[in-house]
Order: C-alpha cells, then sequence, then structure tokens
C-alpha cells in the first residue's frame, strides 16, 4: 500500500530499479577483451591462471584490491519517488 501521492507498488518499484542499477554498474566494470600481460598500474606480471579466469584483465590482484576497496556508493536514492524524499 502507498501513501500520499504515489500509486501502489510505487515502493517494489523503487526498491527494483536500485537493484537494476547496481547490476548495470557491476556489469560495467567486468573486464572484457584480451588480458594485459603486465598490470597497467604497476608493472608486475599479471600471472596467467588470472589472465584466464577473468579475460580482459588488466590489473595484478594487489592493484585491483587496492582498487576495489576504493569503490564508494551513493546513499542518495537518486529514483525515489517525491513521496519518500518527503518522509
Amino acid at each position: 500500500m502507498a501513501g500520499g501521492w504515489t500509486r501502489d507498488g510505487a515502493v517494489q518499484d523503487q526498491i527494483d530499479d536500485t537493484i537494476l542499477d547496481a547490476v548495470i554498474s557491476a556489469r560495467a566494470r567486468i573486464p572484457a577483451g584480451e588480458s594485459a600481460q603486465y598490470c597497467d598500474e604497476c608493472g608486475d606480471d599479471i600471472p596467467q591462471g588470472r589472465r584466464v579466469a577473468l579475460p580482459g584483465v588488466r590489473t595484478c590482484v594487489k592493484c585491483q584490491s587496492q582498487r576495489d576497496s576504493k569503490t564508494v556508493f551513493s546513499a542518495i536514492n537518486r529514483r525515489g519517488s517525491k513521496d519518500s524524499q518527503l518522509r
């Protein structure tokens, strides 16, 4: 049940859109193409097993771990309805 200016099911639509945005963002970060033999960041060799497991990989495990730890997501739901933003 929705309240205010929203229709029934609006909250679920908002949840679905947030999940869809996260999936699209994750898919955009998946490497593709030919893997690099040397890390783009530090120049170390990228192990053959990593290159086979992740086609298109451009960084070594250490550099990728550092990049992943810096990933920040916004806490603002930009698709929120006017009603949910007023609460």
